[in-house]
């Protein structure tokens, strides 16, 4: 029932945020009882619904504990294995040319830490969040230098190229009819944020950072995840 009455609070607070306030409300959780049973005999204090309250009450709490990436090294993130190659890609993103992290990028693909699947993703998000002045460039080069994930890279390297052109003829199509291209460009800048979103979300991107990044409600962040 105590973590009954934390979700409820929490809910409350989370309506309060979507209204448009900036800070949190208190919300006092009172829990009516007349049961057969007297006093009630149950704990009111969420954190005993824990195999470990103690432990639970350390980290609930006080402060969350923090991975920050921006101050770790970039020598000490190519030591992370499976996770190195997104922290070092999430710590640049929008830092600097992401052609500037190509060797260490080669370094880590060619570790065989990472799925295609990951690849995939990671390419999508480097692409859709970063900034580079010639992405198809940039993914010839890898493919040739990873060439285990070669076919993944070409391939991606083509949907870029491709999307570029439509992206051309259909803005010469659209030219003079401004009410059609401004409806076009919003539905596409919508699917655009939908399709990052999934991006993110399949590398383990928090979903705080998501709605930052792309723009999206918690709501809309929640359709796109079903």
């Amino acid at each position: 029932m105590a973590f009954r009455l934390m979700r409820y609070a929490i809910a409350a607070m989370q309506q309060h945020l979507d209204a448009g306030h900036d800070t949190l409300p208190l919300v006092i959780p009172i829990l009516f009882y007349q049961g057969q049973t007297s006093p009630y005999p149950y704990s009111l204090s969420w954190l005993q619904e824990f195999a470990n309250p103690a432990l639970a009450r350390q980290l609930y709490c006080g402060d969350f504990p923090l991975v920050d990436i921006t101050v770790i090294p970039d020598d000490d993130i190519m030591q992370h294995k499976r996770i190195a190659l997104l922290e070092l890609l999430q710590k640049h993103i929008r830092q600097r040319d992401l052609a500037e992290l190509l060797n260490q990028v080669v370094t880590l693909l060619l570790a065989g830490y990472t799925t295609e699947k990951q690849v995939r993703s990671l390419m999508n998000y480097m692409f859709q969040v970063g900034e580079t002045q010639n992405p198809e460039a940039l993914l010839t080069t890898l493919a040739s230098q990873v060439p285990q994930h070669g076919d993944t890279l070409m391939t991606i390297a083509e949907q870029l190229e491709q999307k570029g052109m439509q992206k051309g003829m259909q803005q010469g199509r659209q030219e003079g009819r401004v009410e059609g291209r401004v409806e076009g460009l919003v539905e596409g800048r919508q699917e655009a944020q939908r399709e990052m979103a999934r991006n993110m979300l399949a590398i383990g991107i928090d979903h705080a950072t998501i709605m930052q990044v792309t723009g999206l409600t918690a709501a809309e962040l929640e359709q796109v995840r079903h």
